[in-house]
């Protein structure tokens, strides 16, 4: 596969599936409407308890606000 093709669907700060990258405590963001998911937090919508990891995650979960893949969200930095 070439570079440009290995770059199709990737967007920069995309967590792409790769638990290694998340902190249990990594906050992370849609990238398509900007919704946050907080592990402090869970998701209501998902009835995802608080203190879930965003890794932990079930494999059918999504955006709760868009619907948009979980492979797609981007890790937020410490102080966002």
């Amino acid at each position: 596969m070439n570079a440009a093709a290995d770059q199709a669907g990737r967007f920069e700060g995309s967590y792409l599936g790769d638990a290694q990258r998340l902190a249990s405590t990594a906050r992370l963001e849609c990238k398509i409407c900007w919704w946050v998911y907080d592990p402090a937090l869970g998701c209501e919508v998902w009835q995802v308890a608080p203190g879930t990891a965003f890794a932990d995650l079930p494999a059918h979960w999504r955006c709760p606000q868009c619907d948009g893949d979980a492979d797609q969200f981007m890790v937020l930095g410490e102080g966002a």
